[in-house]
This record gives C-alpha cells, structure tokens and sequence, in this order.
C-alpha cells in the first residue's frame, strides 16, 4: 500500500487532533475575555469568596474547601498513573492488541509500527494530563498557604486597600490552579478521543470534532452557567392601601 493510501489519512487525522485541542484551548482563553464563561464567572465568585473569607476569624471551612479541591486533582493525578501503567502494558504485548482490535467491526486494519505509534501518542496525552494535575494540586497548595496568611480581623496595621489586593490575590491563585484542572480535564477528554484513532482515523477525526463541540457547549452555553450568572430574586411588593 502506498504511502498517500495508508500514511496520509493517519497524518491528517493527528494535524487535525493537535488543530482541535490547542485551536480550542486557544480560542476559550480569548472568548473567555470578553464573554461570560464558566471560568471568569467562577473567578468573580472566587474573589467573593475570598472578601467574605477575611470578614471571619474562621477560617477552617475555607482551608477545607480548599482542602477538597486538592484532593479531586491527586485523584485524577493518581488515576492518570494507573492509565499510563495500562498503555504501558499493552505497549509491551502490542501484538495481541493488534490481533483483538483486528477482530472488530469497522476497525481499520494497522501494522504493529502503526498500533505502537498510536499508543505512544496515547501514552503523551496521559503524561501531559499528569503533569497538569501535579501542577495544579501544588498550586492549591500555594492559595492553602494564603489563606493560612490571611489578615485577621481588627488588625490596625492592614489597609482595606491591602485585603482587598489580598482577596485578589488569592482568588486569582485559586483561579489559575482550577484552570490547570481543567486543562487535565480536556486532556482526558481529549484522549478517550484518541481511542478512536485505532478505529478508523477519519472516526478519529469526528470524535476530536465532537469533543470541541462538547466542551464549547459546557463552557459557554451550560445550563449551569446560565444560573451563576444571573439568577432571579424575588421582589418585594407593598401592600396596597384599602380604602375604608
């Protein structure tokens, strides 16, 4: 088989899958400037968050929450280890793969070389996820020891100015931590499309597709962030006077 025949379509499937993920990552990062998105309305809430946090003496409940976060990033962190411990796996006995995979329906047939390229691609989407993770639980651990330095209440000596520049501070922080999250986040997203590759690479293609579709819909046009952004308080109407 020739090299445009069996070589060309895998190639454009990669340069489209790459196109996909840093085009859309790209495009967020700038509409997310301009329009309201799941980020910059969490961020605002952050900031609100973080001006209520020093109006208390307590701050256990902020350090949990915190606390919390960190934990949802060391398990997906721990996750991705085991993901990358099975592509490993499979690496090692990539002819028995190749032999299951040949079996399904609609599966394009692909050498070793092929099948091991693929899982090494795989593999780099998982490493990248990790290392996302891991960055992202020490960034937690950063905004953990803010709050720790918070300014207490009736200290003469900090400005309003200065808790309010502390309150951005750190909500900002929080901000940049959850934003490494959701990067882990669209990686797994972005390689459960990556499985599809060993279907057919124009599926593959497809799927990278639905995949910025998905996440464009979550991160613009959810249900979720149409109530954070407005929701409906109740008025107050007067009783009407009766006429005796």
């Amino acid at each position: 088989m020739s090299f445009n025949d069996y070589y060309l379509p895998h190639l454009i499937a990669v340069v489209w899958f790459v196109i996909c993920w840093v085009g859309y990552t790209r495009y967020a990062q700038a509409k997310g400037r301009s329009t309201p998105c799941l980020a910059s309305v969490l961020h605002l809430y952050r900031e609100d968050w973080m001006r209520r946090m020093l109006l208390r003496d307590n701050r256990i409940a902020d350090a949990n929450v915190i606390g919390n976060l960190e934990r949802n990033a060391s398990f997906f962190a721990s996750s991705t280890l085991i993901i990358l411990a099975g592509i490993l796996t499979v690496l090692g006995a990539s002819d028995r793969a190749v032999s299951l995979l040949a079996d399904l329906p609609f599966v394009q047939a692909a050498s070793r070389e092929m099948s091991e390229v693929k899982l090494l691609c795989l593999g780099v989407v998982f490493v990248y996820a990790f290392f996302t993770f891991s960055w992202c639980m020490r960034q937690y651990n950063f905004a953990a020891v803010l709050v720790g330095s918070a300014p207490m209440i009736g200290e003469r000596h900090v400005t309003e100015q200065e808790r309010k520049a502390f309150a951005e501070r750190t909500a900002r922080v929080i901000s940049m931590a959850a934003n490494q999250f959701n990067q882990g986040l669209r990686a797994y997203y972005f390689g459960m499309a990556t499985l599809a590759w060993f279907i057919n690479p124009w599926f593959f293609m497809m799927v990278s597709t639905g995949v910025v579709l998905v996440l464009y819909r979550r991160e613009f046009h959810s249900d979720v962030l149409e109530v954070m952004v407005y929701t409906q308080t109740p008025t107050f109407d007067p009783p009407k006077e009766r006429n005796e």
